[in-house]
């Protein structure tokens, strides 16, 4: 299958897309948006194992966290997001704006966790 986030990556201009460039906001203080490059995603589909689901069954009997369940969720976030950015340095951003996840549940036990964003590249603003 062909790589979904484009083909070619594009020279950096300006700062380096780090996290500190990443916002669910529209604008970043202190930068302007001096090209906009489009959204930007990151896509995974995750499964319970019969595992998880046993030992996640036996943690709501207790109450509380169950962990089992927010280590896989925080997993596939943490995967989307970096999919995301990936996809965002290919374009040859530096920046990311109005950031945002979703999930959906596909079927029983299986979920699909979204991150996107907009991609742009963004200068140190003028005072």
């Amino acid at each position: 299958m062909a790589d979904p986030y484009n083909s070619a990556a594009r020279p950096p201009t300006g700062p380096r897309l780090d996290d500190s460039m990443v916002t669910t906001a529209f604008e970043l203080p202190g930068f302007r948006v001096a090209r906009n490059l489009g959204v930007v995603r990151g896509i995974t589909v995750r499964s319970r194992s019969i595992v998880g689901n046993f030992l996640g069954g036996i943690q709501t009997l207790f109450g509380g966290n169950i962990t089992i369940y927010t280590e896989l969720c925080e997993q596939a976030r943490e995967e989307t997001y970096r999919d995301m950015a990936k996809h965002a340095r290919m374009l040859g951003a530096n920046a990311i704006i109005g950031m945002r996840y979703d999930a959906t549940d596909i079927m029983t036990g299986l979920t699909e966790v979204l991150c996107y964003g907009t991609a742009v590249v963004v200068e140190p603003a003028r005072i």
